[in-house]
């Protein structure tokens, strides 16, 4: 999946759910970090929308889908990938695929370096409210904080922005932070997250492979982590457009 194309690609995984679901209801965490593991696995969006459509196709045909709403993602998680692995074997025997041109840049600088003041700002603020009870905590999250201050230069530097190397970046500060949050966090608040994932879980399990699931899990408990410390995401996958803003900061994480 080519990267600086599928900026959207939560928005409208989330759009297309609602409106088979008929619901305008905010994607649950459980949801958000199956959406994750699509993406890093690399699954089209065009792989995604139809899996859903194929998942509630059987639903409805379903006597689980008499009168009752499909709930979550979970369920379309077989589909999508048979979705995935009809499109990878469909493209294998279609030949070489033509470079795109060159594009634009995906956001301007002010929008970057709005988002970087903004996750600079929650990091400091974390940092503040751990730092008498998990100072060591806290002293990472300020060091990701300044090594964030120290990327802005970058947004004014002439000539087109490496947005690839940009997200690079980003992405190793949050890798570290995210490793040292779960190095930190208290045995309890882990056991809780877990527990909370596997009640979720239990009526979806036998639709997903144990390789998805031990993905699910990782990306299920960073999330919820990253909630109750009140941490922002850092790559640059995770910054909305500007009509999405309000939306999306309420629903992603």
């Amino acid at each position: 999946m080519e990267p600086f194309n599928y900026f959207n690609y939560y928005t409208e995984i989330e759009e297309y759910f609602w409106q088979k679901r008929g619901a305008h209801l905010l994607v649950s965490p459980l949801d958000w970090a199956i959406v994750e593991t699509w993406q890093q696995a690399g699954i089209p969006l065009s792989a995604v929308l139809k899996g859903i459509d194929r998942a509630f196709e059987s639903y409805a045909r379903s006597r689980r889908g008499a009168g009752r709403p499909l709930k979550s993602l979970a369920y379309c998680a077989s589909a999508v990938l048979d979705a995935a692995a009809e499109e990878k074997e469909a493209a294998a025997g279609a030949g070489p695929q033509t470079r795109p041109a060159k594009q634009e840049e995906t956001f301007s600088r002010d929008e970057l370096r709005g988002y970087f003041s903004r996750n600079h700002e929650r990091l400091e603020g974390a940092a503040e409210k751990l730092a008498s009870g998990q100072p060591g905590l806290a002293e990472k999250l300020k060091e990701t904080a300044a090594r964030i201050e120290e990327l802005l230069p970058i947004l004014d530097a002439p000539g087109n922005l490496d947005l690839e190397d940009l997200e690079r970046r980003m992405t190793v500060l949050e890798e570290k932070m995210t490793a040292a949050l779960l190095a930190a966090v208290p045995e309890e608040t882990l056991l809780g997250v877990r527990r909370e994932l596997d009640r979720q879980l239990a009526a979806y399990r036998g639709k997903m492979t144990a390789e998805q699931l031990r993905h699910l899990e990782q990306k299920y408990v960073e999330k919820r982590l990253r909630e109750h410390y009140n941490l922002p995401r850092l790559s640059l996958f995770y910054l909305p457009a500007p009509v999405e803003l309000g939306r999306a900061h309420a629903s992603r994480g």
